[in-house]
């Protein structure tokens, strides 16, 4: 029997799955929102996926990311499959919440049924990935999306979090970017499943091609090679070709055993942060009360040392 604290959840998630966009995302706020919410909007989603495909989408800032996701949802919907996408935006210093400059990069889409639009606040977050990314997904794919794209701010060595999350992974660059490659390429090497060069139109273009491939060469470990796609976003130049090799590469990936392979290795990861998370409240809550005012005092006047009085806590 559905308990009152599961009806709502359960409601909303039926209204969305019938193409209710406000009861979508209300279901997404209340994942964003964690805590009990989230935990009730996992249980009713968790039965229902495993559908959809997810594909992350991750570059330094200004490569033109949420560009690209917005012609490649453009070539996809040619392609008449439906697609989610979540923008994970950095948080906003005001608000806590998303900057929605994703959403408006990609407004040529919010009349389309068939596409929804998600940007999500990393709230801190130090990978640049809310710790809501997994959930948020699992509804996406719960009320039917077939593909899940998941555009990271991209900040640094920590992109290649999003590897932990998607089926392909997609690292996107500008031409010139070839230090910044040398600089990082360890990293980028293993997470990549396709390079882009986007803005492809500028100078220096074949010289990081050039660098890219001659770096996959090195590359060993799989038998996948990322293809290096050439896109030009803003004008669509590219998109077809990187779709192209999305489905490549899923087709490699479930023959291959490396799509299951991911999958598993994600959910222990998700378990492993889902943990985290819990103990870190805990530790929250056992940080204030009178228990923690006695340890304090008994530390302060040398009646007992760290360890025991945290032992104490604990136990």
């Amino acid at each position: 029997m559905t308990s009152s604290a599961d009806a709502e959840p359960a409601a909303l998630l039926n209204a969305a799955r019938s193409g209710d966009r406000s009861a979508l995302a209300r279901l997404l706020s209340k994942v964003e929102r964690g805590g009990a919410e989230a935990r009730s909007v996992s249980e009713v989603t968790y039965g229902l996926v495993g559908r959809a495909t997810t594909v992350g989408i991750t570059g330094a800032p200004g490569a033109g990311k949420s560009t690209l996701t917005s012609s490649l949802v453009r070539e996809m919907r040619s392609d008449e499959v439906a697609v989610g996408v979540l923008a994970i935006d950095p948080s906003s210093p005001f608000t806590g919440g998303a900057i929605l400059g994703d959403r408006v990069r990609m407004d040529e889409h919010v009349l389309d049924d068939e596409v929804f639009i998600r940007s999500m606040a990393t709230r801190g977050h130090l990978g640049g990935l809310s710790v809501a990314v997994p959930d948020a997904a699992r509804v996406l794919d719960a009320v039917g999306m077939e593909w899940v794209l998941i555009e990271t701010v991209g900040v640094g060595q920590v992109e290649v979090e999003i590897a932990g999350e998607a089926d392909t992974t997609i690292v996107v660059v500008n031409p010139g970017w070839g230090d910044t490659v040398q600089a990082n390429k360890a990293g980028l090497m293993e997470i990549a499943d396709i390079f882009v060069v986007n803005k492809s139109d500028r100078a220096g273009v074949d010289e990081t091609v050039s660098d890219l491939e001659r770096m996959l060469s090195l590359r060993s470990g799989s038998e996948w090679r990322p293809p290096v796609i050439r896109t030009v976003a803003t004008e669509g130049v590219g998109a077809a070709q990187l779709w192209a090799a999305i489905q490549q590469h899923g087709e490699w990936s479930r023959a291959s055993g490396e799509f299951e392979r991911r999958r598993a290795l994600r959910r222990e990861q998700e378990l492993r942060r889902i943990v985290n998370s819990l103990v870190a409240a805990r530790v929250e809550e056992l940080a204030s009360g009178e228990a923690w005012r006695r340890a304090s005092d008994d530390i302060a006047a040398l009646r007992q040392d760290p360890w025991a009085a945290a032992n104490s806590l604990l136990d």
